[in-house]
């Protein structure tokens, strides 16, 4: 449960806006993200082109590249959703691994290995990865093994987006020796969506529900299957503000701090947050300058700076110079 500091009580116009989960089925779709269970074979960028193909979609794009051979969780953005993707690329992830040792040991040395690779990490991506290949620090936030069987080991590691699974399966094999390589990988969170999460899809699934949509005018499924682009910001801090902010930060402005209403109250300055309407509606990313409780205080100023907006101007009305 999240805590807030209230700045003002302040209302919002059901006149302008719309509840997220009340948008008419094609504004959904446009704004609308999948929580999508990949499978083993097709890379992300071809689950990608299966979508929009399946939606009639102008455009699609995932947040976090899978390997063609991982499966589990993919977020896929439609439309406007795509832009807010880049929100998940940093959020924390878990997996599920099979790891294969290239020789027998024994249960305590595999273990003492497990638990001195966890906190920070030094990282470098491996050949294959569409970044630049340089050293790098990661966070291992957990790393438990589930099952330990001849030369395999299953482990459950929650990390900091970025991390290379494989790449940690190598390191450890190194560390204790012997070799070591990933056999199987199962990503099981992305950010707060778990692999338990009820609205977990599948690419049949979704195709059932488009299908049910145009041809029985039944969009139950459908609003199953997509879930409004706020729910890739479940892992971030938030800011609420008033309608008459909106639209000044739809064109780019900095958040005062006469427009907030309330935020999160654990904010740090350096923070990334989502800045939101007083209706749930996501309308840009933005970096704190201060921590919550000055924030909380202060009366005027530029409390945040904009980042990345995902609202279309004209939305809330112009109140601004």
């Amino acid at each position: 449960m999240e805590n807030f500091f209230i700045k003002s009580n302040c209302e919002t116009d059901m006149d302008y806006g719309c509840l997220p989960e009340s948008r008419p089925i094609q504004e959904h779709i446009h704004k609308g993200i999948i929580n999508l269970d990949k499978t083993s074979g097709p890379t992300s960028h071809e689950i990608d082109s299966w979508v929009r193909l399946i939606l009639n979609a102008k455009k699609t794009g995932h947040g976090g590249t899978l390997d063609p051979k991982v499966t589990g969780i993919l977020p896929i953005g439609i439309n406007r959703a795509t832009k807010v993707m880049q929100l998940l690329l940093n959020a924390g992830k878990e997996y599920v691994c099979l790891m294969r040792l290239h020789q027998k040991l024994d249960e305590i040395s595999i273990r003492d290995i497990f638990q001195e690779f966890q906190g920070k990490i030094y990282q470098t991506p491996p050949l294959k990865s569409a970044v630049k290949r340089e050293l790098r620090v990661r966070t291992i936030y957990y790393s438990n093994i589930l099952e330990l069987n001849d030369q395999y080991v299953l482990f459950k590691i929650g990390c900091e987006g970025g991390t290379y699974v494989r790449t940690y399966c190598h390191d450890i094999g190194e560390a204790l020796g012997c070799g070591a390589h990933m056999a199987e990988l199962r990503r099981t969170r992305v950010g707060n969506s778990f692999m338990e999460d009820e609205t977990l899809v599948t690419l049949q699934d979704l195709t059932d529900a488009y299908y049910y949509y145009i041809h029985d005018n039944d969009e139950t499924q459908l609003r199953h299957c997509i879930q409004p682009m706020e729910k890739a910001t479940m892992h971030l801090p938030k800011v609420f503000i008033r309608d008459s902010a909106v639209d000044a930060l739809c064109h780019g402005a900095d958040l005062a701090a006469g427009g907030i209403v309330k935020l999160t109250s654990n904010i740090k300055k350096g923070d990334l947050v989502a800045i939101m309407t007083l209706k749930g509606e996501l309308v840009s990313s933005g970096i704190s300058l201060y921590d919550a409780d000055i924030i909380h205080s202060a009366d005027s100023g530029i409390m945040f700076d904009s980042q990345k907006v995902f609202m279309e101007t004209g939305i809330y009305p112009k109140l601004w110079k």
